[in-house]
């Protein structure tokens, strides 16, 4: 069984808030394929990274997970393609690890 993580920035590159009709539509589609999703919203993630000029970047993000029996990653690179052009980000962090349900 695979955990597979997808971290949706809050805001937009000039710090408008994303409206919650995206990230309603997100939950919605996950449901429908894998059965459930659960999304920490209350408190965001805080993201940091340095960017190509050695910048530091910053976002909050919202981080929605999943349950997968089989990992597909071809449809995962298409959804993670669509989640970038959605919320016009150049890269979605998308990723995925083996679990074990206790």
């Amino acid at each position: 069984m695979h955990l597979v993580q997808l971290f949706l920035p809050l805001r937009d590159n000039d710090g408008a808030a994303f409206p919650r009709t995206l990230f309603d539509a997100v939950r919605a589609e996950l449901t429908e394929v894998f059965g459930g999703v659960t999304a920490f919203v209350r408190s965001p993630g805080l993201g940091a990274w340095e960017d190509d000029d050695g910048a530091v970047q910053r976002d909050e993000v919202v981080l929605l997970e999943v349950m997968a029996m089989h990992l597909d990653h071809g449809w995962w690179a298409h959804y993670r393609w669509q989640l970038e052009q959605r919320f016009d980000q150049d890269e979605v962090l998308v990723r995925a690890m083996q679990v074990e349900r206790l």
